[in-house]
Order: C-alpha cells, then structure tokens, then sequence
C-alpha cells in the first residue's frame, strides 16, 4: 500500500533550440499491492512515451523516484503550475 502520493510534472523549454519537453512521474499501486512507478515524458503537446517499474516495496519505488527528480533538475528541467 502506498503511504501518501508522489507526482510530478516538470518541463524544460528552450526557444533557441525549439526545445520543449515534459517529464511526469507518479508511484501508484497496482493490482497486487506492489508500487509502480509510472513514468512519462516527450514533447509537449503530445502524449510521448511511458514506462512503469514494478517494485515489492514503497522505499525502491521512492529510491529511484527522487534519483530521477535529481536527474531532471540537473538538466534544467522545472516545475509547472498548472492553472
């Protein structure tokens, strides 16, 4: 059972480079109980590409979670607010 909800949404945009990308990540259960981490991510404005890692506990989905937001926040990503 997942203990309390992890999302994230972040994008990098760059005009110089016609760069515009997002990343989304979220840890959900699944079926049998185990956590998944749900991830997402391509150019904005279209559905791009997904993975999910299946993990028997909350702590590895959490582990590799926070080592991807690290990942993106060294290469310029940011988070958005939606409205």
């Amino acid at each position: 059972m997942i203990t309390q909800p992890y999302h994230l949404y972040v994008e990098r945009t760059d005009v110089t480079k016609n760069m515009a990308r997002f990343y989304a990540m979220s840890i959900q259960p699944n079926l049998f109980g185990e956590a998944c981490l749900m991830r997402r991510w391509g150019r904005i404005g279209t559905a791009g590409q997904t993975m999910s890692h299946h993990f028997e506990t909350e702590r590895e989905a959490v582990t590799l979670f926070l080592e991807l937001l690290r990942q993106k926040k060294r290469r310029g990503y940011a988070a958005v607010v939606r409205q």
